[in-house]
């Protein structure tokens, strides 16, 4: 099974992808702010890292508010340049502005999905419209349109580099698509509404985050918890007594509708609870009840679309994709339903003949799907995720799997440092190595889950990379693993080590970086790109070569036993048809949600949701949409809207290119220098299929992941 992750959790931060950074001078001496505030300036630490023993609540809200106030004055400057327009005093002055607040910001977004508290919750509502406001009067200045729009014209005569000149492209049409054409009157409804919509965005992360903790399943007998391990017991008492909850058992939830102790829990009424816990959890009446912010914001998207120009937010978003429109994606999403859907059925059916046999007398339900679907792999495959969760022990995981792959592939090393402050005592830090021994990057880990934690595995940069501003690269990989308790391994699955390796994929991207300018930098790709690098990584997960290098049993140092790596290998494709359509399901739900138009009446949540899988054939019972509506944090507040398909688009891409390396000899270095120099430090400079073009020598093929989900048959 895939695990899926995503990139960014801040809405805001996307908000400011665009802005680069300012005149440190400038900055300093404009500054209203207290220059006792951290992020007066830069952080005097190696790579610019925050100094978190020094930042207070208390210091985000005066540093937003003027690195707000100075990019809105960098950006009349330039609109109001008496000079005729050039490519330097206009887009690569837009590139330098805004540094104090995309230095905040970077700082911000991640301790407000990683780390937070009521305090910057009710913060991250307050600045989302503000924020809004900031990137309209970027993109919405016409003034400042009508320079970039000069300089886009002139494009051809200014015998600019590549790089440059994609930026050209990229502004041009982030105006265009921002709404820069509009009329006066259009601008100022277009404003009301992304401000409106940028609260919302933030209120749903934050009733989201609060139904999580709140719906959490509340165990008081043990006996109801048979089936889970003793570690997993005991981090449940952990979890209650720190909610208060003495003599009690604590199962959180994670951000998916499954949950992982389904998978372990005997006790047929505990998994029905925890599956309706899971379900229902924004969908309780309360002020946690997501369904009608989700609502509004579907129908605020609506509108908006329409006053760009297009009918629907879908459409309009699509056009700086690979895909270029909804018709594409569905019809790409088409072509796999069918296999995935007769896969899935089949599936429940050997289920089912599994709870007839056992004389269970009952009809197979989404909450037993994983705890039989268990016992058929076991069955069929002999395996036990009990036997092999001791060989995956996270930080040899991480050191001896994923670091080690980097070094083979890349010729990267790593060496920890505990001289920088983390944001969580839990958090590690690294310190990166090129071949040569250049340092080149930092790395920052957070693996556990907290309750003030946002549900999900993500990557983000905390430092962007640019040599316009000679800054590197500081990149965070967060999860939401459970933490044994003390004195306990943290023992993982193989699923979790894959979400490692897809996180760690993305780190690549940003560390590889080597951009001149900041919008262009490392992961600033279209998002049916930016999972490529990532899904293209955790194919190492299972190479022989690095399995054998971290596989190692956490109390005796021995290589896991080949017959159950034989195993793990034959079971890979086990379950993938339940796994394909959970995905296809919440990409057509994300997908039909914006192909809403300004005509259409608000919706009612639940039933909009019933019908809209219904209209895609991807209601089965049995298998259930992998986010709900009401909890799809990812198109409600974190930039994949009617791009959720980018998962499965992307892996189409990353198990052709993953083709590519088997016909030329597999994990070498010389191969993983090409992919590093064609894709992974290319960032945004070029067309993005000419790109991968370039790299696999032909367009993308989607047989290569019909065959690495187990939809064809084999070849022989």
């Amino acid at each position: 099974m895939k695990l899926i992750s995503f990139l960014s959790v801040a809405a805001f931060v996307a908000i400011l992808s665009s802005c680069g950074n300012v005149n440190e001078k400038t900055a300093a001496n404009n500054s209203s702010m207290s220059s006792s505030n951290p992020f007066y300036a830069p952080s005097t630490l190696p790579f610019q890292v925050a100094d978190f023993d020094k930042i207070k609540n208390s210091d985000y809200k005066p540093a937003i508010e003027e690195g707000m106030k100075q990019q809105l004055d960098e950006i009349n400057k330039i609109a109001d340049n008496a000079e005729a327009p050039t490519f330097e005093n206009t887009l690569v002055a837009l590139e330098k502005s805004g540094q104090l607040l995309h230095r905040v910001s970077g700082v911000f977004g991640l301790v407000t999905s990683a780390n937070t508290n009521p305090e910057l919750q009710k913060l991250q509502e307050e600045v989302a419209p503000k924020l809004a406001a900031v990137n309209d009067a970027l993109f919405l200045n016409t003034k400042l349109f009508k320079r970039v729009e000069t300089i886009f014209n002139q494009r051809t005569t200014l015998k600019l580099d590549q790089e440059s000149n994609r930026l050209v492209e990229y502004y041009y049409q982030k105006f265009e698509l921002a709404g820069a054409k509009l009329n006066d009157a259009d601008k100022e409804s277009l404003k009301k509404l992304n401000g409106e919509e940028a609260s919302l965005s933030a209120k749903f992360t934050n009733q989201l985050l609060a139904a999580a903790k709140a719906g959490a399943l509340v165990i008081s007998d043990s006996s109801e918890l048979a089936g889970l391990s003793a570690g997993e017991i005991a981090a449940a008492a952990k979890d209650a007594k720190a909610a208060k909850l003495d003599g009690k058992w604590l199962l959180s939830l994670q951000n998916t509708t499954q949950q992982p102790a389904l998978q372990s829990l005997t006790v047929r009424a505990t998994r029905q609870k925890l599956f309706d816990a899971s379900w229902n959890r924004a969908e309780k009446n309360d002020s946690n009840d997501t369904r009608a912010t989700i609502a509004r914001i579907a129908e605020i998207r609506a509108k908006k679309a329409k006053l760009i120009g297009f009918p629907n937010f879908a459409t309009w978003t699509l056009q700086d994709q690979m895909a270029k429109n909804p018709e594409a994606v569905e019809n790409f999403l088409l072509k796999l339903v069918p296999a995935a859907t007769a896969k899935a059925q089949a599936e429940a059916a050997e289920i089912q003949k599994v709870i007839d046999q056992q004389k269970g007398g009952f009809k197979l339900e989404p909450a037993d799907w994983n705890f039989y679907s268990e016992q058929v792999r076991k069955a069929k495959y002999d395996l036990d995720e009990n036997q092999t969760k001791p060989y995956f022990e996270v930080y040899n995981v991480l050191q001896n799997g994923i670091f080690y792959a980097a070094n083979q592939l890349y010729g990267l090393t790593f060496k920890e440092r505990k001289d920088l402050p983390v944001y969580q005592k839990d958090v590690r830090v690294f310190e990166v190595f090129d071949k040569d021994s250049t340092s080149i990057a930092l790395f920052y880990c957070d693996y556990f889950k907290r309750d003030n934690k946002n549900g999900g595995a993500w990557m983000d940069n905390m430092v962007g990379q640019s040599k316009l501003m000679g800054t590197k690269p500081v990149i965070y990989n967060v999860c939401n693993f459970t933490k044994p308790a003390e004195g306990e391994p943290a023992l993982i699955s193989f699923s979790d080590v894959t979400t490692m390796f897809h996180e760690f994929g993305h780190g690549l991207h940003g560390i590889f970086a080597s951009q001149q300018y900041p919008s262009l930098s490392g992961t600033a790709t279209a998002r049916d790109f930016v999972e490529f690098p990532s899904q293209f990584n955790e194919h190492w997960a299972s190479e022989p070569q690095v399995f054998k290098h971290y596989a190692t049993h956490y109390k005796t140092g021995e290589l896991m036993p080949q017959v159950l790596v034989d195993k793990i290998k034959k079971a890979a494709t086990f379950n993938e048809g339940y796994a394909l359509t959970e995905l296809l399901a919440a990409a057509n739900l994300d997908i039909q949600w914006h192909k809403l138009t300004a005509s259409d009446p608000k919706q009612d949540v639940n039933k909009y949701e019933t019908e809209a899988l219904h209209k895609t054939h991807l209601d089965l019972h049995e298998v259930p949409t992998r986010y709900r509506s009401s909890y799809f944090l990812h198109i409600w507040s974190n930039g994949y809207a009617s791009g959720y398909y980018a998962y499965l688009w992307t892996e189409m891409l990353d198990d052709d290119a993953y083709a590519w390396f088997k016909e030329h000899g597999g994990m070498t270095r010389e191969n993983g220098q090409r992919f590093r120099d064609m894709i992974l430090s290319r960032g945004n400079t070029q067309d993005l299929a000419t790109m991968f073009r370039n790299f696999r020598g032909s367009d993308p093929k989607i047989e290569p992941m019909l065959e690495n989900r187990g939809l064809v048959p084999e070849k022989k």
